[in-house]
């Protein structure tokens, strides 16, 4: 990357302040486009960041089949994390994973359920697996909620048998109008579910498949306690990106983590953060860390800035840091700050590897998070920030009340957030589809026909407050 008309200001720079410019370029199509990351973490560069209320087993399954990775935070018990990767990792790479219930379940179960995924249906199915009926929650109006699913349930089912071919899964759906099908196996036993618009990213994306070929997900320990034990147990689950998250990671303790890890993982991607400068990625790096997490207070969950007044702005801290990883063999991950696809090419342009994020993706289906209503009935979900104090009583709560609530005085971030479910993009695929558009785009303005070649060839410009407003959509006349 390099700066229009001029070198890195004397001031740091957020991703509002700086624009890039068009570019010559050969590129024939936005498909040319090759977005897997140099880090070799993904096929597209999107990382669902550790947060408790974002990033579980929905999240993970279906960010990996469309080529990202989610990393499970550090307060989740090794026995539920098992449960995940298991889970993720038995994952059907087209398939959708369906929500099922049995003709006698209650349309009040069902509509608890629902909103778990974000097409739409659920399967019933009886006592052989076999597909009997489909629900929606139209299907529930003018009905008790008690009532039993067989009597409200769709039983004109139309199935596809495994083995058809992802146009063929398509066309079936189109030509008899359904907005989703249940994929059964020989013994017509239910195995999965497909929709057109998935049929159509399964065209689009390839999944994100570990050494195993089976679908990736990462895991967060932090750096207190034996280190190396905890990294051990991941590692004997299956996970192969590990992360050691911590919120001021220029430390020695971290330091030492990272060396400890890497002993006992030698062939292991170890991701370790957070940081924001050029010294605090040589360190880690050299001491043994495969890729460093850029970004101290730029997350919308995050208060550090405004409790401490330490930091550091976003596109330049991201900008250093890689520079400085670069030259030592190693890559970053841009962590917090993305607000519009924008963030996330202008954050590979300064030389990430992969971006992570997670309060975009909250008021998704797939998220962590329960479902709720407000008192209109819009659907929302509550998210909350990993240093705040509900995510520290939670982390704490095996110790004394008396040392638990010291520790809940230091909070630094949001313990309370709403966010609700856009009904335009009520799903995690749909935000998915809009950076990776957003991406392929911004890599054609360059010229550019990977993530690599575009971090060579943006041009990137410093603009003023207006300049970023000039740029922001009208939604009706001025």
């Amino acid at each position: 990357m390099k700066f229009l008309n001029t070198v890195m200001p004397p001031y740091d720079l957020t991703y509002s302040d700086v624009f890039m410019v068009p570019q010559e370029t050969s590129v024939q199509s936005r498909f040319d486009v090759d977005l897997s990351t140099p880090d070799g973490v993904g096929t597209i560069p999107i990382v669902v960041a550790n947060m408790t209320a974002v990033a579980g087993k929905r999240m993970a399954e279906t960010i990996a089949r469309r080529g990202g990775i989610a990393i499970i935070p550090q307060d989740v018990p090794l026995k539920i994390v098992k449960a995940i990767v298991g889970s993720v990792g038995d994952a059907h790479p087209i398939f959708e994973t369906p929500i099922t219930l049995n003709p006698e379940s209650t349309i009040a179960e069902a509509l608890n359920l629902i909103h778990k995924r974000a097409h739409g249906v659920i399967i019933v199915i009886d006592n052989n697996k076999k597909p009997v009926g489909i629900f929606t929650e139209k299907d529930a109006d003018q009905y008790d909620r008690f009532a039993a699913l067989e009597l409200v349930m769709s039983k004109n089912i139309l199935s596809i048998r495994e083995g058809k071919s992802i146009e063929e899964m398509h066309s079936f759906l189109v030509q008899n109008r359904l907005s989703a099908a249940p994929v059964i196996n020989k013994k017509g036993e239910l195995i999965g579910l497909v929709t057109a618009k998935g049929c159509l990213r399964s065209e689009i994306y390839t999944p994100n498949v570990d050494t195993r070929n089976r679908m990736r997900v990462g895991a967060a320990i932090s750096i207190n306690g034996d280190v190396a034990a905890k990294a051990k147990k991941m590692l004997d689950l299956g996970i192969e990106i590990l992360v050691l998250d911590t919120a001021h990671g220029h430390q020695q303790k971290m330091i030492e983590a990272v060396k400890a890890c890497r002993k006992v993982a030698p062939k292991t991607t170890i991701v370790a953060g957070n940081v924001v400068t050029r010294e605090a990625t040589r360190d880690l790096i050299n001491a043994g860390a495969s890729i460093v997490k850029v970004g101290v207070g730029p997350g919308a969950m995050c208060t550090t800035r405004m409790m401490t007044g330490v930091g550091r702005p976003q596109f330049s801290a991201v900008y250093e840091c890689s520079d400085e990883a670069k030259k030592l063999g190693g890559h970053v991950w841009a962590d917090g700050g993305i607000r519009y696809p924008r963030d996330v090419a202008l954050a590979l342009a300064a030389g990430a590897s992969n971006v992570m994020f997670a309060s975009w993706l909250a008021g998704t289906f797939e998220s962590a998070a329960d479902v709720m209503k407000d008192e209109s009935g819009r659907l929302f979900k509550e998210s909350f920030g990993m240093a705040s104090q509900r995510a520290v009583r939670n982390r704490n709560h095996t110790e004394l009340e008396l040392e638990r609530a010291k520790k809940e005085l230091f909070e630094e971030g949001i313990s309370t957030s709403k966010f609700f479910i856009d009904a335009k993009r009520p799903g995690v695929e749909d935000i998915v589809d809009q950076i990776v558009a957003g991406l392929r785009s911004a890599c054609t303005y360059a010229g550019a026909h990977s993530i690599t070649d575009f971090q060579n060839k943006a041009v990137v410009g410093v603009q003023s407050a207006s300049g970023y407003q000039e740029g922001m959509p009208v939604a009706s006349n001025w």
